[in-house]
């Protein structure tokens, strides 16, 4: 038996060893790749191997993506290998596990080949039998010829020739059977919802091509037919369409969101890692305790500071349940919370991550990249939106302990002390964010213009208040090169933290420790990746099919016949707005925040923007409650995370999670009505107007005085809302106390002065007649 376990280990050591290497590779490279433009550095890149033309960073697309694919798919097979994982289960299903390990890594490596096949900028059949040439010196000569009749100089360079030599009609049983592998993989790694919805839309892709291929396009509803040529009907016209889905660099199965992956988000998923293996989190969450001791919901308000801020750097609802939970639950438990809140508002906090800036999770990522606007951008615009969610989360921690008649600890307790390592590991955690948020918020042309930009080695002149640089220095242009730039950012923040973590003695003692980091951040990336790939299956057959836009349209028509109030426009917003929440958070149950977000944006942002909503602020819309699907029953993934620390009902966790974040709920509506909360020009464009004009009402100019006013309006609002939520404030609160707080919050936040104004006074006396009659009754608990 000895020698039989010893066989079965070996070759599990070697898998992990395997692991283990390619998964550095992968970051190192990635890393390599994601450098960002720092003065001297490629020319000494090229003085070290002897070729000026050479560079360590920004490889060419078309080689490096096919490349780092095939890689990322072996680490994929190694880190969730089904025939390892089904070690203990019967031969057969072991050996179809075994099948499948080797199909991933057989269609990655085909996918990649295709791929450098396929795309006119490689062209490698051609390549490699001469072709290639002979075409390109054909158009040059007839180029030159062309320019010689002119009298023009004979040019240098010509478009890619098309490829002579492909795949023929077999890219499309290719890409077929890499279709079913990818999503077949899924299943086992990301779960079945995914997958499910994956594999409806490709189903409906396939029978409406089929439709209109047996009956044609006559007579037939537009949802139930996809042509892809005229007449006669051949399916071998649907080549350039498949053709599409591999090189079409918008929505290919190595397109955008590979795009996304390796030039925006490598660094931070790599930052996040990095940050999981130092000692910033404890000294984090100490830091948190100590600030919220004279509160009455201390150790839930701990809870909330510390997963707002490890919550930001990870983006990870789960991850953050995990990592802040396992100290702040026990601590809030001890203080006398029940176990349902304790667990509930861990998992809202942990959620609120999510939105939390500057490092708000991929999906926030993904948001710049559809909508076009700068991350940095995003982060101002995510700004109110997060303070008025963990806003909310404390008040909810008040009343809970106001229910349960919690007081404060006040005095410091050994927990609570900080120590000069702890200062040291605090570093590690602010840094890093510091120094994200200076490289995102500083414009490029300011660079050098600030107070020591002198000192720093600018050059510059002032004239009429205006500065003009006239040359930086080595510094100040590594700045200039990475300011704006949300992958240059995370980059130097890795820097950074690299640098940082060595402050602690165990890193110290056991460098090891990053490597390993960075090994497991490899994983982590592959496995993201092999999400993207059912999401980037979903985006273009949906494109493929047109069915968004079908949609967008009959959904527009069917708003505007209902004729509802003045135009239909606010009341007809507000029902598309209520149907994007449902299909958002139906398509998170049980689903990653990206996903869900991506799904619902494809079907409803063209819907939102067409009742007048500005592109991004649907996107933010949608982006919000994907998220708010971690906290959301029937499948609330966050809340089931600290369901298994508090040992609670799962379930009553989950609703608990929705009593304390109830305004994930909310805010978007606010928002979407009120979109100057998110302060930027891009929430008021009118998607309506191809001039870039503003919506009706706002001229893109930010305006202190009614801004200050409407966050009035939204603080007291939900104060109503989180005391209707916990059903207690001062005292315990009657059935119509709960629904007059609620309705009042409603008015509070209305367009029309009359009603908002009305509500305020309302509120105002009904909270001070609340507490009058607090203090003449003793508190029931």
């Amino acid at each position: 038996m000895s020698d039989i376990s010893t066989q079965d280990q070996r070759p599990r050591s070697l898998a992990r060893a395997a692991l283990y290497t390619l998964s550095l590779l992968l970051v190192v490279v990635g890393l390599l790749n994601s450098t960002p433009g720092i003065p001297g550095y490629d020319a000494l890149v090229g003085g070290l191997f002897g070729d000026a033309g050479l560079t360590l960073r920004k490889f060419p697309t078309e080689w490096f993506y096919p490349a780092v694919f095939a890689l990322m798919m072996s680490v994929v097979v190694l880190r969730h290998s089904m025939w390892r994982d089904w070690r203990e289960k019967a031969p057969a299903r072991r050996a179809f596990g075994l099948a499948l390990d080797i199909a991933l890594v057989v269609m990655a490596a085909t996918i990649a080949l295709t791929y450098l096949i396929e795309i006119e900028s490689v062209c490698l059949i051609d390549r490699l039998n001469g072709d290639r040439a002979r075409l390109i010196a054909q158009s040059l000569a007839a180029a030159a010829e062309f320019n010689a009749s002119l009298g023009l100089p004979a040019p240098e360079t010509v478009d890619d020739p098309q490829c002579v030599n492909t795949t023929g009609g077999w890219l499309v049983l290719i890409v077929g059977l890499a279709v079913v592998v990818f999503l077949a993989y899924n299943v086992k790694v990301w779960g079945l919802p995914l997958v499910i919805v994956a594999i409806l839309i490709a189903s409906y892709t396939i029978l409406t091509v089929l439709v209109w291929y047996v009956y044609g396009a006559e007579d037939i509803n537009k949802y139930l037919v996809t042509k892809l040529a005229g007449e006669p009907r051949l399916l071998s016209d649907g080549r350039p369409r498949v053709h599409d889905v591999l090189v079409n660099n918008a929505s290919g199965l190595l397109g955008r969101f590979m795009d996304i992956v390796l030039n925006t988000i490598f660094p931070y998923l790599v930052l996040g890692a990095l940050f999981g293996s130092s000692a910033g989190g404890r000294s984090l969450i100490k830091l948190a305790f100590r600030w919220t001791r004279h509160l009455r919901g201390g150790p839930a308000h701990a809870a909330i500071v510390s997963s707002a801020m490890f919550g930001t750097i990870s983006g990870g609802p789960i991850v953050n349940v995990l990592s802040t939970g396992v100290l702040t639950i026990p601590m809030m438990v001890k203080r006398g919370f029940s176990k349902v809140f304790a667990g509930g508002v861990e998992a809202a906090a942990s959620s609120g991550g999510s939105i939390m800036p500057p490092v708000m999770g991929v999906a926030a990522f993904v948001l710049a990249s559809l909508t076009s606007v700068p991350y940095s951008s995003v982060i101002v615009a995510a700004l109110i939106p997060a303070l008025a969610y963990f806003f909310c989360l404390f008040l909810s921690a008040v009343f809970q302990s106001r229910k349960q008649n919690i007081t404060a600890i006040g005095t410091l307790t050994e927990d609570m002390i900080l120590d000069r390592q702890d200062y040291l590991n605090l570093t590690m955690v602010f840094g890093p964010i510091l120094l994200i948020l200076t490289l995102l918020l500083i414009p490029k042309d300011a660079v050098g213009c600030g107070l020591l930009g002198g000192v720093l080695g600018a050059e510059r002149t002032f004239s009429d208040g205006a500065c003009s640089v006239q040359s930086l220095s080595w510094f100040l242009t590594t700045v200039q090169n990475a300011s704006g730039s949300a992958g240059a950012a995370g980059w130097w923040a890795v820097m950074l933290l690299l640098a940082l973590l060595f402050l602690d003695p165990e890193i110290r003692s056991t460098p090891r420790k990053i490597v390993d980091a960075l090994a497991e951040a490899g994983g982590l990336i592959a496995t993201l990746y092999l999400m993207f790939l059912a999401v980037s299956i979903i985006d273009f057959c949906l494109s493929f099919t047109g069915l968004p836009v079908f949609l967008s349209l009959d959904v527009l028509a069917w708003l505007n016949s209902l004729n509802l109030g003045s135009g239909g426009s606010s009341l007809s917003q507000f029902i598309a707005l209520l149907l994007t929440m449902l299909l958002a958070v139906l398509l998170g149950m049980g689903m990653p925040a990206v996903p869900a977000y991506i799904n619902a944006a494809l079907l409803m942002s063209p819907v939102l923007a067409g009742l007048g909503l500005s592109l991004f602020t649907a996107h933010m819309f949608i982006f919000y409650f994907a998220v708010a699907s971690a906290i959301t029953p029937p499948v609330a993934l966050a809340a089931f995370a600290a369901a298994s620390i508090t040992k609670a009902e799962p379930m009553a966790t989950g609703f608990s999670a929705v009593k304390s974040g109830i305004v994930m709920f909310v805010v978007p509506f606010v928002f979407a009505f009120h979109p100057e909360l998110l302060l930027i020009p891009e929430a008021v464009l009118d998607p309506r107007s191809s001039a870039g004009a503003y919506l009706p009402g706002y001229d893109g100019a930010l305006r202190l005085g009614a801004l200050a006013l409407l966050l009035g309006r939204l603080a007291l609002a939900l104060y109503l809302v989180s005391s209707a939520m916990a059903a207690f404030d001062r005292r315990r609160l009657a059935a119509w106390e709960i629904m007059a707080r609620l309705g009042l919050a409603v008015l509070l936040l209305s367009r029309v002065e009359s009603l908002w104004l009305a509500a305020a006074a309302l509120s105002v006396a009904a909270l001070a007649l609340h507490a009058w009659r607090s203090r003449r009754a003793p508190v029931a608990t």
